[in-house]
């Protein structure tokens, strides 16, 4: 069990309904971007524009789900996981029927670029977050049961979307879309509450230690303060700052930017997302670019998410065995750079059957990058501070992913090609696939020495002490005020061994 909760993870019971109900709206924050590329064409002959500009309605939609992550996160660490996840529905729902009645672009960018966006953000952090709470030892199955959501959700939507846009029109669709969308509020009810979370709990611990040690020393200052009759005053505004600093740290740990193993998946991510979402975006219109009727060009995202559908579960799995998880980042890493060589490799397909086969590999490619992306991070940082690593890591990524849509539209575009896009997308991933190899190499080297470091200075009586040392000076140092009444404190124990001496 875990520091700050008596049981532990139940790892099962009503977990399972938590996990069913994360699969719903991490289904619909992943596919709904996804399956409205099934009304670009038509849209962009709609308002008379070009590739590139209607591509930013995925490519807002899908920052603005990354992108508020940290809200999102601070929002969990505030309220829970079940008023966010059903409030967000609602936004969601909103978003998509006021888009029905857009007259402009802008107005669809706005509508279901940031308020759709926004709501389908407060879906899909709380969801990932409350399966850690749930769920330790069966998390990575759990994960990628949860992740499955968006294959399955994505299956349905695209033949879905294709049949309310033949009957009811662009505006319709949206009518209805956002009514289904009010399904995640439902979701969200199922978040049962399952007591304080792990970091909560031990920043409140951490700050109510603090607070007493704070209060005890600020007392002791006041009295020598006091009978030295030095001012105190000047010490409150530098305390504001503490606190108002400490406030922010509490629900956003900026500490990990000095995590090294955090720091990689960041950067790697980063350049990842570049090229991850656009070959979902354009595979629909390409296939009509190529002559490939509407709901063919449509089955094709239906292969690409039943093959992803199954890939999901079993990476989970895979990730799970005891021969794997030890080193998940090394598969994480070799799935990232799969998903590349198959963009590199897809315009070779030419005809529906290779762009069939290119899909089916896609989808297998997709699912094992989709169902690790956060059980890697998770492993790196841990459960207490993983709230926070998945705030940061979102609003990074959420520049890349607002970008790679559109630089693939401007290339189609540019061009009038789909190839270099794919070639693009392939090789920026071959890329961030490499670099976390590498550096993941030399993390886990790196670790490995300082273990053996830290072993051998316990070996040691003498570093032993000097460490303890080091340590009892360090939490002293920490106090918020110790510094600062360093020199008070002196002086007080000088008068103190004067009158002893008197």
């Amino acid at each position: 069990p875990e520091a700050g909760r008596a049981p532990g993870p139940p790892d099962g019971g009503w977990g399972w309904v938590v996990v069913f109900g994360a699969f719903v709206s991490i289904g619909f924050a992943y596919a709904f971007p996804k399956g409205l590329a099934i009304f670009f064409k038509e849209i962009q002959d709609f308002f008379g524009t070009s590739y590139s500009e209607i591509a930013w309605v995925s490519s807002i939609m899908l920052a603005t789900t990354y992108g508020a992550g940290p809200i999102s996160s601070i929002l969990v660490n505030r309220y829970g996981s079940r008023p966010v996840v059903m409030f967000g529905g609602l936004l969601c729902g909103v978003g998509m029927i006021s888009a029905a009645f857009c007259t402009s672009i802008l107005q669809l960018y706005i509508c279901v670029g940031f308020i759709t966006g926004f709501g389908l953000a407060l879906n899909l952090q709380p969801s990932v977050i409350i399966i850690g709470k749930y769920f330790l030892k069966r998390r990575p199955i759990a994960n990628g049961l949860a992740m499955a959501g968006s294959p399955v959700m994505l299956c349905t939507l695209a033949p879905l979307n294709q049949f309310l846009f033949d009957n009811f029109g662009w505006r319709g669709s949206f009518l209805i879309l956002g009514a289904i969308l009010l399904n995640c509020c439902v979701a969200g009810a199922l978040f049962r509450p399952i007591g304080p979370g792990t970091a909560l709990v031990k920043t409140q611990v951490a700050e109510g230690g603090k607070d007493a040690l704070k209060g005890k020393i600020t007392e002791d200052g006041k009295e020598m303060s006091s009978a030295l009759n030095i001012p105190t005053e000047n010490k409150t505004e530098e305390e504001g700052e503490k606190d108002c600093f400490e406030k922010i740290n509490q629900y956003l740990d900026f500490s990990l930017f000095k995590h090294r193993g955090f720091l990689i998946y960041l950067i790697g991510n980063v350049l990842m997302f570049l090229g991850f979402f656009a070959p979902i975006v354009f595979l629909a219109p390409y296939a009509k670019h190529t002559g490939i009727d509407e709901y063919s060009a449509a089955f094709l995202l239906s292969i690409l998410a039943i093959v992803d559908m199954v890939a999901r579960p079993t990476t989970g799995i895979v990730a799970n065995s005891k021969w794997v998880r030890p080193r998940i980042q090394y598969f994480f890493s070799f799935a990232i750079a799969f998903n590349g060589a198959c963009h590199l490799l897809c315009p070779l397909a030419s005809s529906y059957t290779g762009l069939v086969v290119y899909s089916a590999f896609f989808g297998l490619a997709f699912g094992m990058v989709c169902a690790m992306l956060f059980e890697t991070l998770m492993d790196l940082v841990g459960a207490a501070r993983f709230t926070s690593a998945v705030g940061l890591v979102t609003i990074a990524e959420c520049c890349t992913i607002l970008l790679g849509p559109p630089i693939g539209g401007i290339l189609i575009d540019t061009f009038g090609d789909y190839k270099y896009m794919f070639i693009k997308c392939g090789a920026v991933m071959v890329l961030a696939g490499t670099f976390l190899f590498i550096m993941n190499y030399y993390n886990y080297r790196m670790l490995a020495k300082e273990e053996k470091e830290r072993k051998t200075k316990e070996e040691d009586p003498k570093s032993v002490r000097t460490e303890n040392e080091g340590r009892k000076n360090w939490n002293k140092d920490s106090t918020q005020d110790g510094p600062e009444l360093e020199p008070l404190r002196e002086e007080g124990e000088r008068v103190k061994k004067e009158m002893n001496g008197t």
